[in-house]
């Protein structure tokens, strides 16, 4: 068992992989995956999440999938069929994430002029960043997810200033393919939150309980 020093050691000062090196290897892996697995990945998240997780008519926070992501969109048509007030994040121009809710599949559309270099995204109201207070489940992209929750994003911060908004018994999922998923510790900064929970399409595991589970 570790100390305590070495149970906070830096993992870059050790001689591990800094983010970005880390964030690398996970896009390049995910380029060696087809549209049809993106897809058949997404459906699998579907089977995977456990029963009660959602519940019909919660409030969840979601994201439409981009380039190599698993996608999403089979997760999104099944929270809806479970009459679910399905949000979506609404990037503007800003660095805060605004939220619109998607009511059908048809409801996203590209944005204008990025060639789905952003996710697409509903033509609903824009609500601001707060309007994730409503939200009983997040589910947020990952690169990476270690043992203690700690979630490798691209490197905007958005979702993590974003989920400063999110109520404390909201139960913050991650989703990443299996091989994102690592036994070893990432590196972390102050400002990071850490998930509750890691899905990906060969299983759903708990990382975090609170207080109120």
């Amino acid at each position: 068992m570790s100390d305590n020093n070495s149970a906070h050691e830096d993992p870059q000062a050790a001689g591990e992989p800094s983010k970005s090196e880390l964030r690398h290897r996970a896009l390049s892996l995910r380029k060696r995956t087809t549209s049809h697995e993106r897809l058949i990945a997404g459906r699998a998240l579907v089977r995977e999440l456990p029963e009660l997780t959602v519940r019909p008519h919660m409030t969840v926070a979601a994201y439409v999938s981009m380039g190599t992501e698993i996608e999403t969109r089979p997760l999104i048509a099944w929270l809806l069929t479970q009459d679910c007030t399905v949000l979506v994040p609404r990037l503007g121009s800003g660095l805060d994430i605004g939220w619109s809710v998607v009511r059908s599949l048809d409801d996203l559309q590209e944005v204008s002029g990025t060639g789905h270099l952003r996710p697409d995204e509903p033509s609903s109201d824009v609500l601001p960043p707060d309007a994730l207070k409503q939200a009983d489940v997040v589910i947020a992209p990952a690169l990476g997810v270690d043992s203690q929750g700690v979630r490798l994003g691209r490197g905007a911060g958005w979702y993590d200033r974003a989920l400063a908004a999110r109520r404390q018994d909201c139960l913050l999922i991650a989703v990443c393919w299996p091989w994102e998923v690592t036994g070893g510790r990432l590196p972390t900064q102050p400002h990071d939150v850490p998930a509750d929970a890691v899905l990906t399409p060969a299983g759903y595991r708990r990382l975090r309980r609170r207080a109120d589970d």
